[in-house]
């Protein structure tokens, strides 16, 4: 039998997981040869990072506690549904994860180049992807970026060393300033470009997961 897509999101949301965007693939895309629809999961807020913590994976002291609780629970949802596990982590070579957010219609390059998404602007994150063979009825996406109207485009001036522009992500810049200030916001709250995106505002994600994430890039 053929799942529908709100079964999917229903069981993804027991996890506090949510479709961040679905498509159905061709050839040139990069998706398993044999999938009909892949399905993109990114946290569902308001929660995920309290669920998550309470998880084995982050409590048993072991290195990369996301990447393992990913891969159980995408891969537990890929099992249920008779699909294929994928992530953005394993490689290479590397899932097109990025490309695949545009091609669902439900991201797109932002003003500062990173990716935005319709409902978690730029915090979007993909923990993973299922590839289930069946062609499932998708809605439609939103069909513009949010970008379109947000008129004061905060995201532009946001970041206090202009690492993050529209020519691209200056890293070496990022980091020489979060070595510099360690008691910027950056890393107690998260990137500064990402948090002050209107639709980022909305998502209502934990700071310490940001600031957790922000941690793991500057070690």
């Amino acid at each position: 039998m053929t799942p529908s897509y709100g079964a999917i999101k229903a069981r993804a949301r027991a996890e506090h997981l949510d479709i961040f965007g679905a498509f159905h693939p061709t050839a040139d895309d990069g998706a398993p040869a044999d999938c009909g629809t892949l399905f993109l999961l990114g946290p569902h807020e308001p929660g995920f990072w309290a669920h998550f913590t309470a998880s084995a994976e982050y409590t048993d002291g072991t290195p990369n506690p996301v990447d393992r609780w990913s891969r159980r629970v995408v891969g537990e949802l890929a099992t249920a549904f008779n699909g294929t596990a994928l992530f953005p982590f394993t490689g290479p070579p590397w899932h097109p994860f990025l490309r695949w957010g545009a091609r669902s219609g439900r991201a797109w390059a932002s003003p500062v180049e990173l990716l935005v998404h319709d409902t978690a602007g730029l915090l979007v994150s993909y923990r993973g992807a299922l590839a289930l063979r069946d062609q499932i009825d998708l809605p439609s996406p939103p069909g513009s970026p949010p970008c379109n109207t947000c008129t004061d485009q905060p995201c532009r001036a946001a970041c206090p060393v202009n690492a993050l522009s529209s020519q691209g992500y200056d890293v070496p810049a990022c980091h020489d300033y979060l070595t510099q200030t360690p008691d910027t916001p950056c890393l107690s709250h998260g990137c500064q470009v990402r948090t002050a995106c209107p639709v980022s505002k909305t998502y209502a994600r934990d700071p310490a997961q940001s600031a957790y994430h922000m941690k793991q890039f500057h070690s």
